[in-house]
């Protein structure tokens, strides 16, 4: 139907029709105006997402014994076991902390932020009653 009205259409013209801003038909068609996009959408989109990937290897790397870690699914403990590369019960990419009375085996994916510890006073995960 459309292909019908297009052809009518270009008859009434003469088929001599012309594009309305006298200039190129598209502006996204020239060279200069993708590479334009291209340098934007690198500049908003990858970079910063490059630098947050980049923050996030080295909150993981630097995780160590008795720091304080809060994960991404809101669990609060103290990193209790760093695996080695020989040790069999646990991979290189899990971790063990203690939170309040229990032992979890979490990703170090799951991390979302790092406190470490103080040096001088052992990171405790039991509040004292009062």
């Amino acid at each position: 139907m459309w292909s019908l009205l297009l052809l009518l259409a270009q008859a009434q013209d003469g088929g001599q029709s012309a594009p309305a801003g006298g200039g190129s038909v598209s502006p996204f068609g020239s060279p200069l105006m993708l590479l334009l996009i291209g340098a934007a959408f690198f500049f908003i989109l990858i970079l910063p997402m490059r630098r947050q990937r980049k923050q996030q290897e080295q909150l993981l790397s630097g995780v160590k014994k008795n720091d304080r870690i809060i994960t991404s699914g809101g669990v609060i403990g103290v990193v209790v076991d760093v695996p080695d590369k020989k040790d069999d019960d646990i991979k290189e990419d899990e971790l063990v902390i203690q939170s309040s009375n229990s032992r979890l085996r979490i990703l170090k994916t799951s991390i979302a932020r790092v406190i470490p510890a103080q040096t001088g006073a052992p990171a405790t995960t039991t509040t004292e009653k009062k």
